[in-house]
């Protein structure tokens, strides 16, 4: 998974097709390299999956994803089911569903900003969103009903100092109750939480004011390459933190999310550094695509093809 087998032979000349031997250094290399099925968040479908959502699952799972991570459905609840209900439809069709992301305070637009429409054309109309802040422990539960091994916080506000601190007190919180469940917890960043807020970056106090244990990292990678960051450097500074990923891509405007291999991001040594950042599980997404079957088709693709995943 962590470097392509082909570009590895052709790279090294260690390897011969006919059968030769491996070399000592070169079977050691790929004894290390860990298997990680293909996982997909659900959001690259938002607005769409809820027109039939049986139906989307089974074309996502012919795609050949193994792993689903939840987000928020217009239905309510778990794309209108219960936990146990959306967990055996989705086991059903061969996949697993690993993670879910819930909003870490009440959801609101961004300023200027408007609801996606959806297929009817018109602008969504979402039903209450939970949240961390004020339905914690129902969300916790309720994840524990579906025996989902990681809840997300999707974002929080960090715009200003106090924001920060109630998040790192949200998520504190939330990781007591994930741990007493069974349950692992993360955060998920976008770009922002690398914007600096009075001089202090939100996501340097994210990961040093909350609980190691109890509150690791999603990492976006493709978020936080757009706000800089190099995700190998993260993971060295902070080996083990980052158990989840999300993978897409951009373009070289940075602006633009792509399917996976079809930007700009080199994947190859942040899969290679995956055992320092301890990553267990990652899961494609793609925001708003304008084919989003097309997309997680490429992405899977080229993850095959190149990561050898």
């Amino acid at each position: 998974m962590n470097y392509s087998r082909r570009n590895f032979i052709k790279g090294t000349g260690a390897l011969v097709l006919g059968g030769m031997a491996l070399s000592g250094k070169a079977a050691s290399f790929l004894s290390n390299m860990e298997h990680h099925p293909v996982g997909l968040q659900l959001f690259t479908f938002f607005g769409i999956i809820d027109e039939d959502v049986k139906g989307t699952l089974g074309k996502i799972a012919g795609i050949g994803y193994k792993e689903l991570e939840s987000a928020f459905s217009k239905k309510g609840g778990y794309y209108g089911m219960k936990p146990k209900e959306f967990k055996a439809t989705v086991n059903d069709l061969g996949m697993s569903w690993t993670s879910h992301h819930v909003l870490g305070a009440p959801f609101k637009l961004p300023p200027g900003a408007k609801m996606p429409a959806g297929a009817d054309g018109k602008p969504m109309v979402l039903p209450p969103v939970l949240n961390l802040r004020d339905n914690m422990q129902q969300v916790v539960d309720e994840v524990a009903e579906g025996g989902v091994k990681y809840l997300v916080c999707a974002n929080s506000p960090t715009a200003t100092l106090e924001e920060i601190k109630s998040t790192i007190e949200v998520l504190n919180k939330t990781g007591e109750a994930a741990k007493k469940a069974g349950i692992q917890f993360a955060y998920h960043n976008h770009d922002m939480e690398f914007h600096a807020v009075d001089g202090k970056v939100p996501y340097d106090l994210l990961l040093s004011e909350t609980d190691a244990n109890n509150v690791k990292m999603e990492l976006d990678l493709a978020w936080a390459v757009k706000a800089g960051k190099n995700p190998v450097e993260m993971f060295k500074e902070h080996p083990g933190r980052f158990p989840l990923w999300h993978v897409k891509d951009l373009d070289a405007s940075r602006q633009n999310i792509q399917p996976v291999g079809g930007g700009t991001i080199d994947f190859k040594p942040i899969f290679a550094a995956a055992k320092s950042a301890g990553m267990k599980h990652f899961f494609v997404e793609h925001d708003m695509p304008k084919d989003a079957f097309a997309s997680i088709t490429a992405s899977m693709g080229y993850l095959k093809e190149k990561l050898m995943v």
